[in-house]
């Protein structure tokens, strides 16, 4: 049994490139000014580049790495899958620093690539959640310290007073049962923040299932939703079995919260309130290409490069503030 890490493609620079132009053009090399494939061809000369192509209408040069999370980069793109393939395998992430260590490169290099990967990983699928009666569980944690707020000796006092919003950075986690996760980055546990966002992502049939907390206990007072159901974890109830409905549980979702805590607190440690939305866009993808749902390393991988394709990100807009949730228009 050969190691994964010794596929040809993460030691030969032209494996490399040939398997990423594979998944990336699948129908063929494609200009990435002008689209056009039918009079494109790939230079030879012993000084051109790897995986350099020519198109002869715009007659400009390309590779497959522009227009996608490589470019601009010098790293070689052998390293580049191998750092693709260490964080799509690791359940709970791996550090900067670690791929700095593996990879012989830069601390600086090692974060900004990080960050490009999980722009990759960033879903644009916005179908309801949901459909045909399926349960979806929502639930929300805490993650870090909002940056000028009270340190922990002064948190239960700041929580009393201004709510769990304006201490740390709230994340709301959406997760149908059997399937997929959406998390999002909100302002406060308030109706008024938690709801818009929660609308645009369910669907009318959804049979929705949360905790007893007060900011879901009118949430379908309109019929929003197909059905709704809270355990109450006060009492210590933490599920519950009633005729002719799915079992009553939040079991699921804070399971997911128990794996993206583990990763933030035990890998990550330290992560700004405006780099939150990539971290849960990392955790997200690798729960919705788990092995339970029939995706292993290899796919994992090879979906985050489809995902490249169209997300440029640059130093300077790393550090852009966190984009709005859906909200129900």
């Amino acid at each position: 049994m050969t190691d994964v890490i010794s596929h040809k493609r993460f030691q030969d620079e032209e494996a490399a490139y040939e398997w990423v132009e594979a998944h990336l053009w699948p129908h063929g090399p494609e200009c990435p000014r002008c689209h056009g494939r039918e009079r494109v061809t790939k230079l030879q000369g012993k000084s051109t580049r790897i995986g350099t192509y020519k198109c002869k209408d715009c007659r400009k040069p390309f590779t497959v790495k522009i227009g996608t999370i490589f470019e601009d980069s010098h790293i070689p793109m052998r390293m580049w899958l191998q750092a693709i393939a260490l964080i799509c395998a690791s359940k709970k992430g791996i550090s900067s620093n670690q791929l700095h260590r593996m990879l012989g490169i830069t601390l600086k290099s090692a974060w900004f690539m990080s960050h490009r990967i999980r722009e990759a990983m960033r879903a644009g699928d916005l179908s309801p959640m949901g459909g045909g009666g399926g349960v979806v569980e929502i639930d929300e944690t805490m993650q870090g310290r909002r940056a000028g707020v009270p340190k922990r000796k002064d948190r239960e006092h700041g929580i009393r007073a201004a709510g769990l919003g304006a201490y740390g950075n709230i994340v709301l986690a959406l997760v149908e049962r059997g399937g997929s996760v959406r998390s999002f980055h909100v302002d406060s546990t308030s109706i008024a923040d938690l709801m818009p966002t929660i609308r645009a992502n369910l669907s009318r049939e959804a049979h929705v299932m949360t905790d007893a907390a007060s900011w879901y206990k009118f949430m379908n007072r309109q019929g929003a939703f197909l059905a709704h159901d809270r355990v109450d974890h006060s009492k210590d109830e933490y599920a519950r079995i009633e005729p002719g409905k799915p079992l009553i549980t939040t079991n699921t979702v804070e399971g997911y919260f128990s794996l993206f805590k583990r990763g933030m607190r035990g890998t990550y440690q330290h992560c700004a309130e405006k780099h939150l939305h990539r971290y849960l866009a990392e955790f997200d993808f690798r729960y919705n290409a788990r092995v339970a749902l029939g995706v292993d390393d290899e796919q994992r991988a090879a979906k985050l490069l489809v995902g490249a394709k169209g997300k440029r990100l640059t130093y300077r807009t790393t550090d852009r503030a966190r984009p709005e949730a859906p909200r129900a228009t």
